[in-house]
C-alpha cells in the first residue's frame, strides 16, 4: 500500500479551547504559556473562553452576574467584557490586550475599575471609543453569558484556567508563569481520561 501523501492541507492543528478570568493569578500563568507558544508558531488552534469566577459564586436564585448594565458590572465580569470585545472585534489585538489585562491586575495590582481597562486598550494601539462602542452593542455581555453557560453545561467547567479537547476537560494550575513546556506537557496528558486527579498535598516553595 502506498504511503498517503502529507500536504499541508493535510496537517490540521489540534483544537483546544482554555477558559480565563482575569481575576485568577493560575490563569494569567496558563494563558502567559498559550499567548507565547501561539506566537512561537506552535500548532495550536486555542479558542478563548470566558468563564465568570464571580458568577460561579451566584447563589442559587440571584440573578446572573451579566444581567447588569456595562457601567454597573462587577469588576472581573466588567474585565471579561473589554477582552470579548477585543477578542471578537479586534482579534489582531487580542493576545496583547489579554496579556495587558492580566498584568494590570497581577502585576499592578489594579482592580478592574473601566478607567484601569481603558488603559489597557489604549497600551495596545486600540481605540477606547471604538471599544466603548462594541460594548454598549451588548454582544460582549451575550458572548459571556452564552459561553460560560456552554462550559458549565457540557464539561461541568468549574474554574480556570480549564483546558478542553473534545469532550475532554481539565483544570489545571501552573505554578510558573508563561512556561510554554509546562503547557506541553498539560496538553500531552489532556486526553489521558484514566487520570482523574493527580494533587500534591504540600507546594516546596
Amino acid at each position: 500500500m502506498a504511503a498517503r501523501r502529507v500536504t499541508l492541507d493535510t496537517i490540521m492543528p489540534r483544537a483546544v479551547a482554555v477558559t480565563f478570568d482575569y481575576l485568577c493569578p493560575f490563569a494569567r500563568n496558563a494563558h502567559e504559556a498559550v499567548v507565547a507558544a501561539l506566537r512561537d508558531g506552535t500548532d495550536l488552534d486555542v479558542r478563548f473562553v470566558p468563564f465568570s469566577l464571580e458568577q460561579a459564586h451566584v447563589e442559587e436564585g440571584q440573578p446572573p452576574v451579566w444581567e447588569t448594565p456595562v457601567a454597573e458590572l462587577r469588576r472581573g465580569v466588567r474585565a471579561l467584557a473589554y477582552g470579548l470585545a477585543v477578542r471578537d472585534e479586534f482579534p489582531e489585538s487580542f493576545f496583547d490586550f489579554h496579556i495587558a489585562a492580566f498584568a494590570a491586575r497581577h502585576d499592578a495590582g489594579q482592580k478592574f475599575e473601566a478607567d484601569v481597562l481603558d488603559e489597557a486598550v489604549a497600551s495596545v494601539g486600540l481605540d477606547v471609543d471604538a471599544v466603548h462602542k462594541v460594548l454598549e452593542t451588548g454582544r460582549p455581555l451575550e458572548a459571556r453569558a452564552a459561553e460560560h453557560t456552554e462550559a458549565v453545561d457540557r464539561w461541568s467547567v468549574f474554574g480556570v484556567p480549564t483546558f478542553i479537547s473534545g469532550e475532554e476537560a481539565v483544570f489545571v494550575r501552573f505554578m510558573e508563569r508563561g512556561r510554554v513546556d509546562d503547557l506541553e506537557r498539560a496538553l500531552d496528558l489532556l486526553d489521558w481520561n484514566r487520570l482523574n486527579e493527580f494533587k500534591r498535598t504540600t507546594i516546596a516553595r
